[in-house]
């Protein structure tokens, strides 16, 4: 579900997910959440494209929910461009209709690409405990409701402790954060079964 939204239908869900594996959109996005706005011709020029490409690519960024026109800054032909806050979690996919499946997994194959470098930048980066880039591995045990009660405080801790661009305080910097939990695979204990 995406956070303060309607629940998303699967056709919706498959057309977010294949516009987030859009290269061109992507790298939209990531222009828009650096920078903060931009319209058609900026973008254009800092990407590579024309702006007819860009402005295509903005209209259908905004009809999906993920950007919005700044009105007090365009006029006539001229529209400038923002990002809205965003969070979303992938359903169950067991849940999804094929053409959903297929489309989520092409962008997790995207994002796992971008997150392994991002992975290997932050162990480059690593200057200690008190620098900007931080490594933390742990291991420990929880119950599945545990975990999820987990999961939810570390997205109220991100929301206490993160801020949005234009609220950000002085000396605040964009920062990359990832999270990944997964159980030891099924086995056996002392000659019986344990599961999930």
């Amino acid at each position: 579900m995406t956070d303060g939204m309607p629940e998303m239908t699967s056709l919706e869900r498959t057309a977010l997910y294949k516009s987030l594996g859009n290269p061109l959109r992507r790298r939209i996005l990531e222009y828009l959440g650096r920078h903060g706005e931009a319209n058609s011709t900026v973008l254009a020029r800092e990407l590579g494209e024309s702006s007819g490409t860009t402005s295509y690519h903005l209209r259908k960024l905004a009809e999906q929910r993920l950007i919005e026109e700044i009105p007090e800054k365009s006029g006539g032909r001229e529209r400038w461009w923002r990002s809205l806050p965003f969070r979303h979690t992938t359903p169950d996919p067991a849940t999804m209709a094929p053409e959903e499946y297929d489309a989520a997994a092409r962008l997790a194959d995207l994002k796992i690409e971008f997150d392994t470098a991002l992975y290997r930048r932050a162990h480059q980066e690593y200057r200690g405990p008190e620098g900007w880039a931080q490594v933390q591995r742990h291991g420990t045990w929880l119950t599945r409701e545990e975990l999820l009660r987990f999961m939810r405080e570390y997205h109220a801790l991100l929301d206490r402790y993160g801020h949005p661009r234009e609220e950000a305080p002085d000396g605040a910097r964009p920062v990359m954060m990832r999270f990944y939990a997964v159980p030891e695979p099924v086995g056996e204990r002392n000659g019986e079964p344990t599961g999930p």
